[in-house]
């Protein structure tokens, strides 16, 4: 029932490897083939960064969130640069509206680059869930960002008296807008922890030797690379559980992960619920 859909041609493409194609009829043995490949692949990770002293995932992490927050510190620089220029301190022949636009623009790029990128880290280093407001903050530091790199100017924006008056709302309302955006932009609707990714790698060991399969526009990892909502998918991504929520595929699927699991659990309650009924029945009859 569950593998009745049969595809024409997939490609098992790893995260790091060439794609394999794979043909009607060879679907099971090219599947186990590219599962194969993808385990000795997910070993080899890891014995590399054991061994040989390559970037684990908590330092590439934390790489990124330095990115991050120097694009968040120039961010601020040009929004200081944008005040600096409204209050006459900076002076840049030309038309001032065009630089206060071209400054706050630089900022709002600054801002959603570095929020892009420790939203990105935290999908591979998340943070622990036992500190709520912690975890919460850790995941919005973006918006922090983009709240001081936007909402002073804003302010000041209002309360200029000095600027011509169809200026001060051209750019005033541009101000918002970016505001608006980056913050927007910067929220993790969809934040993962610590003991999430911890739940999910004991969930991919013990059903698939730690190996997750995805697809290019869904949402959600899965154990089986014959999973009925893969078969129709031209190219399914395999990798290591890591390696999906990396790719933001944190979502398990409803029929080969967080699904089949779900359906076993109900089976033994029902199975328990039935020798419960049986002994009372020969309890009564007793």
């Amino acid at each position: 029932m569950a593998n009745s859909k049969t595809p024409k041609e997939r490609q098992f493409v790893s995260a790091s490897d060439t794609p394999v194609k794979t043909g009607e009829g060879e679907k099971k043995a090219s599947a186990k083939k590219a599962n194969s490949a993808a385990v000795e692949k997910a070993q080899s990770i890891r014995e590399s960064v054991s061994e040989n002293g390559g970037k684990t995932p908590k330092a590439r992490a934390t790489s990124l969130r330095i990115i991050a927050v120097i694009l968040w510190l120039v961010a601020i620089a040009f929004e200081i640069l944008v005040i600096a220029l409204l209050n006459g301190t900076l002076y840049i022949p030309g038309d001032q509206t065009m630089w206060l636009i071209i400054g706050i623009a630089l900022d709002l790029i600054c801002v959603v680059s570095g929020s892009l990128l420790w939203k990105h880290s935290n999908r591979i280093d998340p943070a622990s869930e036992k500190n709520k407001v912690k975890f919460f903050l850790w995941n919005n530091m973006g918006v922090i960002a983009a709240v001081l790199a936007f909402l002073p100017l804003v302010i000041i924006l209002l309360k200029d008296k000095k600027l011509d008056a169809k200026a001060k709302k051209i750019v005033s309302i541009v101000a918002a807008v970016a505001l608006i955006a980056a913050i927007g932009l910067s929220i993790d609707y969809n934040p993962v922890s610590q003991e999430d990714l911890a739940e999910a790698k004991q969930e991919a060991l013990a059903q698939n030797e730690g190996i997750a399969y995805w697809t290019r526009w869904g949402r959600s990892y899965h154990f089986d690379p014959n999973c009925r909502t893969l078969l129709n998918s031209a190219v399914v991504y395999q990798g290591t559980i890591e390696e999906a929520f990396e790719a933001h595929r944190t979502d398990p699927c409803d029929f080969c992960a967080e699904g089949a699991e779900a359906k076993q659990i109900e089976a033994q309650a029902v199975a328990n619920t039935d020798e419960t009924e049986v002994e009372a029945d020969e309890s009564a009859n007793d």
